[in-house]
This record gives structure tokens, C-alpha cells and sequence, in this order.
């Protein structure tokens, strides 16, 4: 059962195509969801040469095949499941490869690149700290960081009484803010105040704590008997869950015998990542309200949403919210791994020097991107920017919804984050096989997106940088309802 018993010969005897589906079918066998099955054998396609997009081999290219069967010798086959595309140079949104292909990007990565690839800005700050050098301090003091702490200080809901606290990646981040919630309520309240509250089909990480607060279950297949204290309500996505209704939230917790009492946190996305599905503004506003009257921790976890994405700064600001602690990633530094947690300072200072650190805090290159990063994100008004393009995106993304609306079975978006559910027809059950053929089609004429998301693989996740231009953009949307009509009219 374990993926080690795939394999009774060398891989390098194995046709890999016959490994993928040696993986997809073991992975089905332990009800695991996978990605895409994109296949490794070239094909021909139509070539294309446009301002931003150019394809002029077969797909994947023949000569990357070696790279891929490296990979399948060398890694888990769980890092495999991305369009078949072996990156040489990213620079602004656009990706190309080494055989001379040039793909509009759709992906910012995984929503990482909000100013841009490749941005000379981000090089040339992390070449100063090389040439220095300074290259790890654990959380010995260096100048950077104070300067960075206190940008992400000044766009905090109160910089007088927030704190920020430098990490690595998002599932730190999510985790330091579940730990906090839970001391907080135990030092004010005892320990009967322990429930962390979260949402059906939430992802906040892969890590323990991060999988524990999730809502997907075929995530937690692997966790047997932790997580008791950790409670699943359903997200008002109005989709999935017509039910948008707070009151729907307070009778989830009263059919699982939780009262408000006993609640340290509630953590929630600022939007789904698997719609995009954001909350309804009523919603969130009723939400912080019972926190505030139950003195319940508010988290929001704006790992995906943050610096700009959605056309605020931060997601939350939609819904004219105040979180008691925010979790922050991807877009924060547009380039290296970086993380933090925004809080509230009688949250943040419950641990003592020493006791709540982690061993790249605030290590100097990925602080200097993120600096830079910010000062792009303000002088080029790349927010502002994003709630324009946004304004073009979703109207286009309805009207290709609506001329096929048995199975394009939604849109969701803000500024440049968007996504199109796609559904049998009829129906609101997922149909990852159509998405997938669609989001494969993208990629053959150019256009790069992430693999289908989603708690069924059903969405066409939309997210270019920020810095995407108008034309570029059209054309992009161009490329997808060219896309769709080639899958969905057969």
C-alpha cells in the first residue's frame, strides 16, 4: 500500500508514462486526490507566436523528457502534477523554457511572484547582501529586519498594537498562529478553552497542525487519533454551500457539542483558495463579532491573498475586519521563501526571549527581497493596479461562464485572483477531467496555469503577477475562451 511497493525494477527500465499511471492508480487505491495526469509523451501542436506567447516545438519538448525521468528516479512522486514545462528564465509574467518556447504566466508560481519574475529590484538587493556577505543569522539582529518588521508594522490593522513575527514558509506561519490562539486562551481562560475552529474545505498547509485545521479529509488519511480539538464548520462559498447564513456557523458548533466558551481560535482563508470563494461581507462582520464577545482569537490566513493580490493590500479589508492575528506568505517577498505572522501585541508576547524563534527568522536574503518587494507593491501602485485588471478579468470570465453554464459551473474572483468551477453537466459535482483538459489545452497554446485546484480538481485557478498589462491580459483570456471552446463544443 505504501508507494514504496510501486516499484519491483529499476526506473530506468520503465516507461514513464507507465510509472505515472502506476501512481495515480496506487494514489486512488489509498483515496488520495491527485493532480493532474499530464502526459510525458510529445505531442504536436499548433504553433504559436504572438507578443507574449510562443510555442514552437513539440509538447512537452522531446529533450526534456531526461529531466523528467531524473525527477521520477530521484524525488516522490508527489512533486510531480504541474504542466510539463522544465523552466530555464522567468522575467515579468512571462516563462520560457530553453528550447525557445514563451509562455504567458497565468501562475505567478503559486501565487508568489505578485511584482513579477525575475524583478532587477529583488536581484539586485539580494546581490548587495551576497556580496557582503550575510547570508544566515538565525535571530541575531541585523538592520534589515528591523526595517522590514516595521513595513509589515505599517500596513498591520493597528500598527500601534501589532507585532510581527519573521518565519520560512506558510504552514509556519498558520501553525504559530494556531499555537498562539490556544496559549492565549489557556493563560486568560484555562484549558477548557481549547477548540480551534475552521472550515470545510480549507487548506492552510501540509504540516501537522496545518492538516488538523484543513477541511479537505483525504489530507488527514494519514493522522489517526490527533485533531479532536480541532472542528470543521461549512464555508459559505454560495456554491457549494448555498447556505450563506451565520447562523448556519453557530448551528454547525451546537451539533458538535462546542460552545462559544470553549473556542481559542477560529481560522479561516481570507478566500478559499480552491474557488477563489471568499466570505460574504455580512458574514465575516458576524464572525468577528462573536469572537469579540467570546474573546475567541481571529485568524485569518492570508498566505495566498496577501500584498495586493485581491486589490487591497490584504484580503480581509474586503470585509471591513479587524483579525487578531494574520498569516502571511508567497507574495510577501515575490521571490525566496519567506513567512510571517501579524498580531496583536498581547497575543504575539506570550512567549519569552528565546522560546518562540525558528531557525531562519528573518534571514537577511529573503528579507531584503521582501523589502524590495513592498516598495515595488507601493510606487508602482501595483494594489491599485490589480483592482483595475480585476475589474476586465472577471466580467470576461463571466461571459465565457455563461455561454457554457452546464458546466462552467461558477466564477469567483477579486482584483487578479479568479478561478472557474468546472462541474457534469447539470450538476455541482466537479469534473476534473474537463478542467484538466482545458487547463491542458491552455498550456499547448501558450497560456500557463497551475494544475486544476479545488476540494475535486475542479478549478481553472486564475493569478498572473500583478504587473500583468491589459493587452497581455486579454490576451490571455483570449487563449482560455479559445480553449474552452475547442474542449467544450466536442
Amino acid at each position: 500500500m505504501e508507494y514504496r511497493y510501486l516499484y519491483s525494477v529499476p526506473l530506468y527500465f520503465l516507461d514513464l508514462n507507465i510509472i505515472f499511471n502506476q501512481i495515480c492508480t496506487t494514489a486512488c487505491h489509498l483515496n488520495i486526490r491527485t493532480m493532474a495526469k499530464y502526459h510525458l509523451e510529445p505531442v504536436e501542436v499548433s504553433p504559436v507566436n504572438t507578443k507574449y506567447r510562443r510555442i514552437n516545438t513539440k509538447l512537452p519538448v522531446p529533450e526534456s523528457i531526461p529531466v523528467f525521468e531524473s525527477l521520477q528516479r530521484t524525488e516522490p512522486p508527489s512533486m510531480m502534477g504541474q504542466p510539463p514545462v522544465v523552466w530555464d528564465r522567468a522575467e515579468g509574467f512571462q516563462i520560457y523554457d530553453r528550447w525557445g518556447n514563451m509562455w504567458l504566466d497565468w501562475s505567478s508560481g503559486v501565487l508568489i511572484t505578485n511584482t513579477g519574475h525575475g524583478r532587477p529590484e529583488i536581484v539586485r538587493a539580494i546581490k548587495e547582501v551576497l556580496d557582503r556577505p550575510l547570508l544566515a543569522t538565525y535571530v541575531f539582529v541585523h538592520e534589515k529586519r528591523a526595517e522590514l518588521a516595521e513595513m509589515l508594522q505599517k500596513i498591520s490593522p493597528d500598527p500601534a498594537d501589532y507585532q510581527v513575527f519573521l518565519l520560512t514558509t506558510g504552514s509556519e506561519a498558520t501553525e504559530n498562529c494556531i499555537k498562539l490562539a490556544r496559549t492565549y486562551a489557556m493563560e486568560k481562560h484555562g484549558r477548557s478553552k481549547k477548540y480551534i475552529v475552521t472550515f470545510h474545505n480549507a487548506f492552510h498547509g501540509r504540516t501537522l497542525g496545518a492538516q488538523l485545521a484543513g477541511g479537505l479529509p483525504k489530507l488527514k488519511k494519514w493522522i489517526i487519533e490527533e485533531g479532536r480539538n480541532f472542528i470543521q464548520v461549512p464555508f459559505p462559498d454560495g456554491f457549494k454551500n448555498e447556505n450563506t447564513s451565520f447562523d448556519l456557523f453557530l448551528q454547525s458548533l451546537n451539533e458538535q457539542h462546542v460552545k462559544p466558551a470553549e473556542i481559542a481560535g477560529v481560522m479561516t482563508e481570507t478566500y478559499q483558495g480552491g474557488g477563489p470563494d471568499f466570505l460574504p461581507v455580512e458574514y465575516a462582520r458576524k464572525l468577528e463579532e462573536f469572537c469579540r464577545v467570546h474573546d475567541i482569537v481571529s485568524i485569518y490566513d492570508e498566505v495566498q491573498s496577501g500584498f495586493g493580490r485581491t486589490g487591497r493590500m490584504f484580503c480581509y479589508e474586503h470585509y471591513g475586519v479587524k483579525p487578531d492575528l494574520i498569516a502571511c506568505g508567497k507574495g510577501i517577498s515575490s521571490s525566496l521563501p519567506l513567512a510571517a505572522v501579524i498580531g496583536r501585541k498581547d497575543i504575539m508576547g506570550l512567549y519569552a526571549p528565546g522560546s518562540m524563534t525558528s531557525t531562519h527568522s528573518g534571514s537577511p536574503l529573503p528579507v531584503v527581497a521582501a523589502i524590495a518587494n513592498l516598495e515595488i507593491i507601493r510606487e508602482e501602485k501595483l494594489t491599485e493596479h490589480a483592482a483595475d485588471m480585476g475589474d476586465i478579468l472577471i466580467p470576461e470570465l463571466i461571459r465565457i461562464q455563461r455561454k457554457y453554464p452546464g458546466v462552467l459551473g461558477c466564477v469567483q474572483g477579486k482584483g487578479l485572483v479568479a478561478g472557474i468551477q468546472v462541474v457534469k453537466a447539470g450538476t455541482k459535482e466537479p469534473d476534473p477531467e474537463t478542467a484538466f483538459l482545458i487547463n491542458e489545452k491552455c498550456f499547448q497554446k501558450g497560456l500557463l496555469m497551475f494544475a486544476p485546484v479545488g476540494p475535486g480538481g475542479e478549478c481553472l485557478k486564475i493569478c498572473p503577477p500583478l504587473v500583468i498589462s491589459e493587452e497581455a491580459l486579454r490576451e490571455g483570456i483570449h487563449v482560455l475562451e479559445e480553449s474552452c471552446d475547442e474542449i467544450l463544443k466536442h
